[in-house]
């Protein structure tokens, strides 16, 4: 199945080739793990964060306003939640069930209306330091997930940041360096045929022969040099990432996070027999075998045009269905009190539906679910004003969102960093941790 394409006026070479690309885009396996050095142990709160590509409208998901003029409110009607009086769109009904369990954030905003710089704005908690189209690819930062990466390095032979779907525009490391760019899961989890690249052995090798191969490769290793004391030796450092690549094709908890297809089927179907669904539940079972940070890209948010016509259709309801059942899921095996998750896009739509019944880009306003990790349930923080036009009571930034999240997962959002010139980088410029996320 394909992937949504990106928005507006999608990528070109240019864009591609634009500062802080290299090792953004992710790695193979071998390459990866060649690059990633660094592991530090101990287990902490890990993170799901749900990427909503495009920028969600805030109106027809958390924060509806019946009561505004139709031109401002849309099509769709407001219903009730697990939680008197709170009301969201009508075309998210699973999630309306499960707002005792999470916290929305009604009043984030920010001040960039491209996709670009909003992308890189709620990805990296800094703004760009010059504009940036709607196609670009941009790492000026290191993202959430690289920078968890670097905190926490690798964990039981697993990498600590990966990607369902694509990669964000601004998910990479840029200074921190390839090692830290996340490994990605292209192929569809719902697919009969689902296998992730670089982590099964080849078609026709078994695991005996796999080890037998192994031990001609150490016997030819013998023969061609003398045992190397010395640490930076190219060689040595070429079978210790090859090794760890085995562990990882030969580990039983990374084959059986992989193997979805020996999930419960009751589960499965829970999550909904979709690409999105399917994805949502494997990055349940990755957090639960030890990785750090996982990402579920859902791109086809940017809704110039006739948003009602699509948000009435597959594209709302498969992510309304597999965002309730992660949190269920979650909250039910006892995983969600060492498990955030996060879902988001880059900014929310314009309060007045255009011409071609769609909404435009709109950084005045945008509403963020979090739910785990202690984050308090079942309560709405901030809110727009009548009409949903800006963050009103309560107001934060990019800033505090990033601060917030950081904290969470044990990281000092104000350590400075330096990059491979020895420049000093503060990860966070400023920024407080939203309150409500930590009583």
């Amino acid at each position: 199945m394909s992937l949504p394409k990106y928005n507006c006026d999608g990528m070109g070479r240019r864009d591609f080739l634009q500062v802080g690309l290299g090792g953004s885009l992710g790695l193979g396996l071998v390459d990866l793990l060649r690059a990633r050095e660094a592991a530090n142990g101990g287990r902490r709160v890990n993170c799901i964060l749900v990427w909503l590509d495009g920028g969600p409208s805030h109106y027809e998901t958390f924060d509806p306003k019946p009561d505004a003029p139709e031109e401002i409110r849309g099509e769709f009607g407001a219903i009730k939640t697990s939680v008197p009086g709170v009301r969201f769109c009508d075309k998210v009904p699973h999630l309306a069930k499960v707002m005792d369990k999470v916290t929305i954030v009604r009043s984030i905003w920010h001040k960039d209306p491209n996709h670009g710089g909003g992308n890189h704005y709620m990805m990296t908690g800094r703004p760009t330091p010059v504009p940036v189209n709607c196609g670009a690819f941009v790492t000026f930062h290191p993202s959430f997930g690289s920078m968890v990466s670097y905190d926490r390095g690798v964990i039981k032979g697993l990498p600590p940041y990966m990607s369902l779907g694509r990669m964000s525009r601004s998910g990479g490391p840029n200074f921190l360096g390839a090692e830290h760019a996340p490994f990605i899961i292209k192929a569809d989890p719902n697919s009969s045929s689902f296998k992730v690249r670089d982590v099964v052995l080849p078609k026709g090798i078994g695991e005996a022969r796999a080890e037998n191969r192994r031990q001609l490769r150490r016997e030819l290793d013998n023969l061609l040099r003398i045992t190397d004391k010395v640490a930076k030796d190219p060689a040595v450092s070429f079978d210790r990432f090859n090794a760890q690549g085995v562990d990882l094709v030969t580990s039983t908890a990374a084959q059986q996070a992989f193997d979805i297809a020996k999930e419960d089927k009751k589960v499965r179907d829970s999550y909904g027999r979709t690409d999105l669904g399917q994805r949502m539940l494997l990055a349940r079972r990755l957090v639960e075998v030890g990785v750090s940070f996982v990402t579920v890209y859902y791109g086809g948010w940017d809704h110039h045009r006739t948003i009602f016509k699509t948000l009435k259709g597959s594209f709302m309801s498969k992510w309304d269905q597999g965002l309730a059942a992660l949190i269920n899921d979650l909250d039910q095996r006892g995983m969600l009190d060492d498990t955030m998750v996060v879902c988001l896009g880059e900014f929310g739509r314009t309060p007045k539906v255009n011409k071609d019944a769609g909404r435009d880009h709109w950084p005045g306003a945008m509403s963020v679910l979090l739910a785990g990790a202690g984050i308090p349930r079942g309560q709405i923080v901030g809110a727009t004003d009548a009409n949903g036009y800006y963050a009103a009571e309560n107001v934060y930034t990019p800033e505090d969102f990033a601060a917030s999240l950081y904290r969470k997962m044990g990281i000092d959002p104000h350590q400075v960093l330096h990059t491979a010139t020895g420049r000093p980088v503060q990860l966070v410029d400023g920024g407080s941790r939203i309150k409500e996320l930590f009583t």
